[in-house]
């Protein structure tokens, strides 16, 4: 596995090996000895959740606070997103600061968010399959939202030719300076 470092602490972008023929491929997509040693850490992952979003669908900016907060490792396995971590860490030298990277079926690429970062992402294909790993069960009561254009943030999000599909929820987040943060 190759590991690429962001500009965000302990934000990873991690390449499986994969080996491919003209019968198509095999990856290991995950190996909990081998994440362990990439990313320093010794997690516990709880609940896989897969989603599947047409093009220009918006998801996050999503977290959840302590005691439910949540690390995820994310990926794409059919079609293309632009994925965005931002560091609510205030302790963290990144925090109010996002990184985005692209997540296709073809690159294979999967991101470590640690627990302190919201998490997002915009789909540029005609639709993806996203699936990702968390550390902690999903709690409502700990669920909160960044607002996706945040002028603070600035997050540069691809143009799709159009604004993007959001849910209610989504379209209802909270600025940065009016965000819950993480010690």
């Amino acid at each position: 596995m190759n590991v690429i470092t962001t500009e965000l602490p302990s934000v990873l972008v991690l390449e499986p090996r994969v080996f491919g023929d003209e019968r198509g491929f095999f990856m290991e997509s995950f190996n909990q000895q081998r994440f362990d040693e990439a990313t320093g850490t010794a997690y516990r992952f709880v609940q896989d959740n897969h989603s599947r979003s047409a093009r220009g669908v918006l998801r996050g900016l999503h977290y959840q606070l302590p005691p439910h907060a949540q690390g995820k490792l994310v990926r794409v396995t059919q079609g293309a997103v632009f994925d965005v971590a931002v560091d609510l860490r205030r302790g963290s030298a990144g925090f109010g600061r996002w990184v985005g990277v692209e997540l296709s079926g073809e690159n294979h690429r999967q991101l470590w968010i640690p627990p302190g970062c919201a998490h997002g992402f915009l789909v540029l294909s005609e639709s993806a399959d996203f699936l990702y790993k968390t550390t902690g069960y999903y709690a409502p009561q700990a669920e909160r939202c960044l607002l996706w254009n945040d002028a603070d943030l600035g997050i540069d999000w691809p143009d799709i030719g159009r604004p993007p599909l959001l849910s209610a929820k989504d379209a209802q987040g909270r600025a940065f300076a009016q965000a819950d943060t993480f010690e």
